[in-house]
């Protein structure tokens, strides 16, 4: 048998116990926001408030919907690529429209 495993073992224990825990935060600690890039209105947007009730159930949290039409969906989709990454804005829409947009605003976003 060797001793590396049981030394490795408890250093991660010892490692565990020094984790500070006050540190995690909880999710979602304020509203969430679906940016859907069409008018309201159309299938997009109705489907999306079912998901929204859906989440909001689940999260605990107020889940808002804004609609963002215009430029087939690249102005609502520009918006959330230029949110803060925390997660609180989020988008559904045409995947394909989404992924399009990546070389146009590109040169827009601080990598």
């Amino acid at each position: 048998m060797r001793p590396w495993p049981l030394a490795l073992a408890i250093a991660l224990a010892v490692g565990a116990i020094g984790i500070d825990r006050s540190a995690a935060q909880d999710y979602p600690s304020r509203p969430v926001t679906i940016v859907i890039p069409f008018p309201p209105g159309g299938a997009f947007d109705v489907t999306g408030r079912i998901i929204a009730e859906r989440m909001r159930l689940a999260l605990g949290q107020p889940v808002i919907i804004e609609n963002v039409g215009g430029a087939a969906g690249n102005i609502g989709v520009a918006r959330v690529a230029r949110a803060a990454p925390d997660g609180y804005t989020l988008s559904y829409g045409i995947w394909t429209r989404m992924s399009s947009m990546r070389r146009s605003i590109r040169s827009a976003m601080t990598w």
